[in-house]
């Protein structure tokens, strides 16, 4: 059973008509004209600063963020890729987590702001992101750095570790992803069944907001949708998954994928809970940040 907290903010979603913004295609559509008339700023906050250190970077194009605890040696590397259907920005969610991870966990964070599609799109994006994981696990070793992503995040950064596995072999110690975005088709069966109690969600933005990230790569290219792609040799895997989130299929079925190819998975189904939960202000989500936070203290070495 859901908490109060979880159920009253639920149906403060939809009283709010959150879900409009992935009603239809044209509504997606809207959203990235908008943007390109008027981009969203993915700067962090300044409270941040209190209690981090912050800079900034530039990989190609992409403005890349490096948030480590200030007056302290960081203990443990965490890339994070956030979440935004591959159409909008970091947001105060996200920051929150990073400034979480920063003052509890003792990490280093580095956050990049990938170019958003549809200039963004996954034949370009995927590398990069593959190239910035790298980086980060031979600036320490593999057993300091955690992969972290939400959403469409989350299905970035599974691109990139299966990427990074063709390359190298290199993997980072453990692949945390929320709420994951991992088939962008949105064709699963059960999907239609789920989306009307998903307060956040829906399947015609989610495909728009996906054929605009596909770009000229079909739909399931594993750059595209990890979910097609093979789990061999990848990290052990974390997954938060709330049963009233529309995207619950990708999660399922990235359990059963990724143990049948013998790869460890850590499972959190929270009944009741809406996309991305483990970022809301609730009992629930707390306890998500909580398990994040002790995953990325365990994994910690010196650096």
């Amino acid at each position: 059973m859901p908490s109060l907290r979880s159920r009253a903010l639920s149906a403060a979603l939809v009283a709010t008509g959150r879900r409009r913004r992935f009603a239809t295609a044209e509504a997606v559509r809207a959203t990235v004209a908008r943007s390109a008339r008027r981009p969203a700023s993915h700067l962090p906050p300044r409270s941040l600063g209190r209690v981090a250190e912050v800079s900034r970077t530039f990989v190609g194009a992409w403005p890349v963020y490096d948030a480590s605890p200030r007056g302290a040696e960081p203990v443990a590397r965490v890339l994070y890729v956030h979440g935004g259907a591959f159409v909008d920005e970091l947001v105060r969610p996200h920051w929150s987590l990073v400034r979480t991870l920063v003052t509890r966990a003792r990490a280093r964070v580095v956050v990049p702001a990938y170019v958003l599609a549809p200039r963004g799109t996954a034949d370009r994006t995927v590398p990069v992101a593959a190239d910035l994981l790298s980086g980060l696990i031979e600036s320490g070793g593999a057993g300091g750095t955690i992969l972290l992503g939400d959403s469409a995040g989350a299905g970035l950064a599974l691109a990139a570790a299966q990427r990074l596995r063709e390359r190298t072999g290199a993997q980072p110690s453990r692949i945390v992803l929320v709420s994951p975005w991992l088939d962008v088709s949105m064709t699963h069966p059960d999907q239609a069944a789920i989306e009307p109690a998903d307060p956040v969600l829906a399947r015609a933005g989610l495909a728009e907001a996906g054929r605009l990230y596909a770009g000229t790569l079909p739909f399931d290219d594993p750059r595209v949708s990890p979910l097609h792609g093979s789990f061999e040799g990848l990290a052990p895997l974390t997954v938060f998954t709330g049963t009233r989130d529309v995207l619950s299929t990708d999660s399922r079925e990235l359990l059963r994928r990724a143990r049948a190819a013998g790869v460890e998975v850590e499972w959190h189904e929270e009944p009741g809970l809406p996309h991305g939960y483990p970022l809301l202000p609730v009992p629930e989500g707390r306890a998500a940040r909580e398990r994040i936070v002790e995953l990325v203290t365990a994994a910690a070495d010196p650096l």
